[in-house]
C-alpha cells in the first residue's frame, strides 16, 4: 500500500469507519478496564455506540468534501453520545473537526492543531477534570504531535510519534490515578482514544489495528441453539424467561459435555473462548442448572441473570406503537401542558410508577444502558409541552441530558437526579402548569431530601472504605459511596438501612432483578423489629442489576 501524505474527505471517512470497527472489536476489553466494582455505564460500550452514530452520519457524505464530512462527524458524535465517555469522545471529535473542516486535507500540521483543539474541548466537557484519564492521554498526544509536526515532517511520522507518546501516556495513567493503580489497569477512555490514532495509521500506511489485549488464543467456535433468534432479525424471540451469562474457567476438553447439558435446558446458546476461559450465554427457565453445569467442570464468575420478560414487553410495546401509527391510529395523545417531564428508567414497574406520577415520556436507560442524546431529544419533542424537565436518574446520563436544550426550540432544563428514588421524590413537587425553571427549583428540594440506598453485586475484586470486596459480594451503596460489603443479599440490605436510617418515617423499597419474596420479607421484618416507627412501602420495579433500591424520607 502506498503511504499517504495527506488525508482527503474520503480517507477521513474511511478512518472514522475503521475507528468504529476497532472500538467494536475492543469494546469488551475496554469495558473490563472499568475500575469501579459496580456494573455501570461501560466505557467501551458507550464509545462504540457513539461511534456507530458517527459512522452512519459520515457514510452518506464521504463524497461531498471535507466540510460535509466534518459536519457529519460533529453532528453524529453529538447525537449519538452515550454516557460520560461518549460525551467526552463527542467533544474530542468535534474539536478535531473545528480545525480540519477549514482545510482540504489533513496533514501533519493540521493533525497537531486538530488534536490540540480536541484536548481543549475535552477538558471543557468535564466540570472537574482529573488527570490520569482520557483527558491526559489526549493532551499529551497533542503535545507530541505539535513537537513532531512542522518542517515538512510526513503525516505517517507525525502519527507514529503521536501514537507512541499516547501509549506512554496511557501506561502512565495508573501513576496519576490511585484507583487505577490499585486495580492494576490503565484508563479505559484513554485506551479507546488510541484506537483513533490506530485507525488513522491504518488508512495512511496500511498498519493493522492492534487486536484486543488478553484475548484467549484459539477461541472456540460459537455454538447456538436452534431457537436463537433476536428482535434484530425480525423473527420470534425466545420464550424462555431468563438470560444467564458468565465467564467460565474450565478445561477445553470439558466444554463439549457442557454444551450438551446446556442444549437440554435452554436456547440462544453462545459459548465463546478457549485455552481455559469461556464466555457463556443462554436463555433458560432453569437458572440453577445453568449455573450448576459450570460449577461441575470449573469456576463461573461475573454471573449475571436478566429477566427477558421486561425487555420483551418493551419490544412489543414499541412494535404496537409502530404498527398503530402505520395504520393511522397512533392512540390517545396526552393532554398539552405548559411543562412536561421526560424520565430515564428501565423496568416495567418503574416505568409504570413514572407514568402514574404524570411523566409524559420515559426513555429506556440506566446502569449499563445509557441513552443517546438523540433518544432524549426525540422524547422531548414528543412531549406535548413547550417546556420540558429531564430526570436522568443516573449520574452517567446527566451530561448527555444537558446537551438537549441546544438542539430543540423547546425550553429544556435538567434536574440532575442520580437515582430512581430521587426521580420519584422530585415528581411530588411537579406542577405541569408551571415553568421548567420553577419546577426544577421546587423538585430539587424534594430530590435532595431523599436518602438513597442501592444494593448490587460486585463484578470484580476490589477494595473500599468499608473493607475488601470479593467478586460476588453484595454491596450497599449510598450517595457517599459503598457503605456495606456482605456475602448475603438480605444482610447487605439490612446493614445499609441501619446506616442510613435516622429520624425518618418512610422507607420505599423497590424490588428489581434478583429480589425474592423471602428476602423482601426478611427486610420488612427487620425494619419492624429495629425501626418500629418507620413505615415500609414495597413496589415492584423490575430494574436490572440492582435487586433493591431504597428511598428514605
Amino acid at each position: 500500500m502506498t503511504t499517504l501524505d495527506r488525508l482527503g474527505a474520503a480517507e477521513l471517512g474511511r478512518a472514522i469507519a475503521t475507528f468504529g470497527d476497532a472500538l467494536s472489536m475492543h469494546q469488551e476489553a475496554i469495558n473490563r478496564l472499568n475500575v469501579y466494582p459496580v456494573p455501570d455505564g461501560d466505557t467501551g460500550t458507550n464509545m462504540t455506540l457513539t461511534l456507530r452514530s458517527v459512522a452512519e452520519a459520515v457514510a452518506g457524505v464521504a463524497d461531498e468534501g471535507m466540510a460535509a464530512v466534518c459536519k457529519a462527524i460533529a453532528h453524529g458524535s453529538l447525537m449519538g453520545a452515550r454516557g460520560n465517555s461518549g460525551v467526552i469522545l463527542s467533544q474530542l471529535l468535534r474539536g478535531m473537526t473545528e480545525v480540519v473542516r477549514d482545510h482540504d486535507a489533513l496533514d501533519g500540521e493540521v493533525l497537531a492543531a486538530a488534536l490540540t483543539r480536541a484536548s481543549e474541548l475535552s477538558y471543557e466537557a468535564v466540570q472537574r477534570p482529573v488527570e490520569g484519564t482520557i483527558l491526559t492521554v489526549v493532551r499529551e498526544s497533542a503535545e507530541a504531535a505539535r513537537g513532531a509536526a512542522g518542517g515538512g515532517t510526513a503525516l505517517v511520522e507525525v502519527l507514529a510519534r503521536t501514537r507512541a507518546a499516547g501509549q506512554v501516556s496511557l501506561d502512565g495513567t495508573p501513576e496519576l490515578l490511585a484507583v487505577l493503580k490499585e486495580a492494576g489497569v490503565v484508563d479505559a477512555g484513554g485506551a479507546g482514544f488510541l484506537l483513533l490514532l490506530d485507525a488513522l495509521l491504518h488508512v495512511v500506511d496500511g498498519r493493522e489495528v492492534p487486536a484486543p489485549p488478553d484475548a484467549p488464543e484459539g477461541a472456540a467456535d460459537r455454538v447456538r441453539g436452534g431457537g436463537d433468534v433476536t428482535p434484530e432479525t425480525g423473527k420470534h424471540v425466545s420464550e424462555l424467561r431468563y438470560e444467564v451469562m458468565y465467564l467460565l474457567e474450565a478445561p477445553d476438553e470439558a466444554m463439549p459435555a457442557f454444551r450438551e447439558v446446556w442444549a437440554g435446558i435452554g436456547d440462544s446458546i453462545v459459548v465463546v473462548g478457549g485455552d481455559g476461559i469461556f464466555n457463556c450465554h443462554i436463555h433458560t427457565d432453569d437458572i440453577g442448572p445453568a449455573i450448576e453445569a459450570a460449577i461441575e467442570i470449573g469456576r463461573p464468575r461475573q454471573i449475571r441473570v436478566t429477566d427477558l420478560l421486561d425487555e420483551l414487553h418493551e419490544i412489543e410495546e414499541e412494535r404496537w406503537v409502530r404498527e398503530a401509527a402505520a395504520e393511522g391510529d397512533p392512540g390517545p395523545e396526552p393532554d398539552p401542558v405548559p411543562c412536561g417531564v421526560v424520565a430515564v428508567a428501565t423496568g416495567e414497574g418503574i416505568r409504570r410508577i413514572f407514568g402514574n406520577l404524570r411523566v409524559q415520556q420515559v426513555v429506556t436507560g440506566g446502569q449499563s444502558m445509557n441513552p443517546s442524546t438523540a433518544q432524549l431529544l426525540e422524547a422531548v419533542e414528543a412531549v406535548p409541552a413547550p417546556e420540558v424537565v429531564i430526570l436522568p436518574n443516573n449520574k452517567n446520563i446527566i451530561a448527555v441530558a444537558e446537551q438537549v436544550d441546544a438542539l430543540t426550540a423547546k425550553t429544556v432544563r435538567v434536574l440532575p437526579t442520580r437515582s430512581i428514588t430521587e426521580g420519584f421524590a422530585a415528581l411530588l413537587a411537579y406542577d405541569p402548569q408551571s415553568t421548567a425553571e420553577s419546577n426544577v427549583a421546587a423538585m430539587r428540594e424534594h430530590a435532595e431530601a431523599v436518602v438513597n440506598g442501592e444494593i448490587t453485586q460486585a463484578v470484580r475484586d476490589s477494595t473500599c472504605d468499608a473493607g475488601p470486596i470479593a467478586e460476588g459480594d453484595w454491596l450497599g451503596i449510598s450517595r457517599d459511596g459503598i457503605q456495606v460489603v456482605a456475602p448475603d443479599l438480605d444482610d447487605a440490605a439490612c446493614q445499609l438501612l441501619d446506616r442510613l436510617l435516622d429520624d425518618h418515617e418512610l422507607v420505599t423499597i423497590i424490588e428489581g432483578d434478583g429480589a425474592s419474596p423471602g428476602c423482601t420479607r426478611h427486610i420488612t421484618q427487620w425494619l419492624e423489629e429495629h425501626h418500629p416507627d418507620v413505615e415500609a412501602e414495597v413496589h415492584h420495579g423490575g430494574q436490572p442489576l440492582y435487586p433493591y433500591l431504597f428511598g428514605i424520607e
